[in-house]
């Protein structure tokens, strides 16, 4: 276990290495609140987009599944009559400017989360940590609204909706800011959120529940589709290279799957030599825009199907609605 993946076990309790990075945490909420209130004081400037801007994100650092949240949340606007873009910052990207994302896109150049966006949705995505950058480029491809996967914190981008989502399994954590705990922000932040969903598990007071589980196996060769049933009594390999992969080990041990895991780190760039020879392989999506150049015919991506129930589309278009009737 290195020292990063040490420290995020720890963030589930209280334990001598927490308390004591404590102290930390208290100089890190200064710093944020004294940003916050830079930017709520017009000492630093905000961008309004001509378009609503919603911007799905966390609170924690990393792993709650936003991601395909946002691809489905896409599909449904568009489904109602909207034109959305999403916007990405595009982790690990190597940019020097706002870059259109295609599903050929290079996620070594673009990140993997753009590619997996642009393949799945077939709509238009900019990747650049500048966010306002990425809004104006994205301008140019005639949309009318604009998802923003994750920029929760990225406060000089204006926004007309603001979700918040918590992992089900691992929720807040011990409820410390970092370093000391997994929070970006204090809980407190939530009450300033419009929408706050919980994927997976029981929701709480005010929390919209969005269920997630594994689909079907797509095949990377061919594009053949399998139940995950089928896999019983072969002899499997799972691969993960995600921030929780025992999220995915587990959901596929659930469908009585004997598999042998292999764990990499999130946003981990595969090589061959990542996965053994001649074995039946099972991934991510997210990972198998990495592998797409080498796959074999034995390796096959897990899809996930994301249940978004109807209360959270006209509660997002209600909140717009309301915004733009105020100014």
């Amino acid at each position: 276990m290195n020292l990063v993946s040490a420290l995020q076990r720890s963030w589930q309790g209280i334990s001598v290495v927490t308390a004591l990075l404590i102290p930390l945490s208290l100089i890190y909420y200064i710093i944020i609140t004294l940003r916050r209130w830079a930017y709520k004081l017009g000492v630093l400037s905000v961008y309004h987009a001509p378009v609503p801007i919603v911007v799905v994100g966390n609170i924690t650092v990393g792993g709650t599944g936003k991601t395909p949240i946002i691809i489905e949340l896409a599909r449904a606007l568009q489904s109602r009559g909207w034109n959305p873009g999403i916007i990405s910052r595009g982790y690990g990207a190597k940019l020097t400017e706002p870059t259109e994302v295609t599903p050929d896109s290079d996620p070594r150049k673009v990140g993997d989360e753009p590619v997996l966006i642009s393949q799945q949705t077939g709509l238009p995505v900019v990747t650049y940590p500048d966010r306002a950058l990425a809004i104006k480029t994205l301008l140019k491809s005639e949309v009318d609204l604009i998802l923003s996967d994750d920029g929760l914190q990225h406060f000089a981008m204006g926004r007309a909706v603001e979700i918040s989502v918590v992992d089900g399994e691992f929720s807040y954590g011990n409820g410390l800011l970092l370093p000391a705990g997994p929070l970006r922000e204090p809980r407190s932040r939530l009450r300033a959120f419009d929408i706050q969903i919980r994927r997976n598990g029981s929701a709480e007071a005010g929390e919209i529940l969005v269920v997630s589980n594994l689909s079907r196996a797509r095949n990377m060769i061919d594009g053949e589709e399998k139940d995950l049933g089928d896999f019983e009594g072969v002899s499997v390999v799972a691969v993960a290279g995600i921030h929780h992969p025992d999220r995915f080990f587990n959901g596929l041990a659930a469908k009585s799957i004997e598999l042998e895991a292999l764990a990499f780190s999130d946003h981990h760039h595969f090589t061959t030599g990542d996965f053994p020879a001649d074995r039946t392989v099972l991934m991510t999506t997210k990972d198998e825009v990495k592998c797409r150049e080498f796959a074999q015919k034995s390796w096959w991506a897990v899809d996930q199907e994301i249940i978004l129930p109807d209360q959270l589309i006209e509660n997002i278009e209600r909140i717009i609605g309301q915004r733009i009737a105020n100014g």
